[in-house]
């Protein structure tokens, strides 16, 4: 048995020649021969970029939720206004991340429609798990998301709930007694007059016009505040709400996946069905013609053996 050369070097000689002959420099040159030692990295599709600059994002996300999470729930840390600001960038990065996955979910869309062939069976079998394992990177960017999202939705009822129990006390207004003038008769009655004579009548009808005015605000301060409390227990309704919906988009994300998978299997044994039954067409075909053959040649035997005999 003869021995197995290695012509790696003379192959690089040739590569070395041609490519001076073709007029390269030694820096392309360089280029070449690196070619043959360290290859170079697989550019990512489209849907591998966004899908890791989506995790990214929601890594972010996640980082920033986790850095302000003290400043957002403890009440002397930072003002109303800074924590309407950590909760307004929060929802746009929210917001961002939905579009991104939203995005992605179209291109797999695409991607399908494109693969399809005349029947809208899935012709390549490659390409068909390619887009079921994209629908599993999606399903597992919306779950981290939702559960980045379900922890920002605990923080905001947490506040909300505080922000009620502030307001709950301060509705408690000790009202004041307003003197009817039955009362005002008699404590004017037993006054001696002198003292009718040091209080002067404008005095005390401002002193009146201050209580009343008085009075008035308090009323319209508890309805205010009665209002406030009404809105807050609202906002607190709506997160609940929020969060049950976002849970379930999750579960209808879950129920898509399955249907996906169902489908896939589906088409799989569609395909399984077509080739079988080419087989048992073939197979029918095959049968006929030897039955055929079969009748032939008994037929012929028979007039061979009766004009024989």
């Amino acid at each position: 048995m003869s021995k197995v050369r290695d012509r790696t070097e003379d192959f690089k000689d040739a590569v070395r020649h041609t490519a001076l002959s073709l007029g390269y420099d030694e820096s392309k040159l360089a280029a070449i021969l690196a070619n043959f030692i360290i290859d170079k990295p697989r550019q990512r599709s489209a849907f591998t970029r966004g899908a890791l600059k989506t995790l990214e994002s929601i890594g972010t996300l996640e980082q920033f939720m986790l850095k302000h999470r003290k400043d957002y729930v403890d009440l002397h840390r930072t003002t109303e206004q800074e924590r309407d600001s950590i909760e307004h960038e929060v929802g746009a990065f929210i917001k961002a991340c939905q579009e991104q996955i939203d995005v992605l979910k179209n291109s797999i869309n695409d991607e399908e429609t494109t693969s399809k062939g005349w029947l809208g069976i899935q012709t390549n079998k490659s390409n068909a798990d390619t887009v079921a394992h994209k629908h599993g990177v999606i399903l597992s960017l919306s779950e981290k998301l939702h559960s980045v999202t379900s922890q920002f939705d605990q923080l905001r009822a947490i506040r909300f709930q505080e922000a009620i129990s502030r307001a709950t006390p301060r509705r408690k207004f000790k009202p004041i007694a307003k003197p009817s003038s039955e009362n005002l008769s008699q404590s004017n009655n037993f006054e001696p007059r002198e003292a009718e004579q040091f209080q002067p009548e404008p005095l005390r009808l401002k002193q009146q016009l201050l209580d009343d005015e008085t009075r008035a605000l308090q009323v319209e301060l508890s309805s205010l505040l009665d209002a406030v409390q009404e809105t807050e227990t609202k906002m607190v309704e709506m997160s609940a709400l929020n969060h049950l919906m976002a849970t379930h988009v999750l579960q209808q994300a879950k129920q898509i996946e399955q249907l996906y998978d169902q489908a896939v299997e589906a088409t799989h044994n569609v395909e399984l069905g077509n080739k079988e039954l080419s087989q048992a067409i073939q197979r029918n075909s095959s049968s006929r013609t030897f039955l055929i053959l079969f009748l032939f040649v008994l037929t012929f035997s028979i007039l061979f053996l009766d004009w024989y005999s």
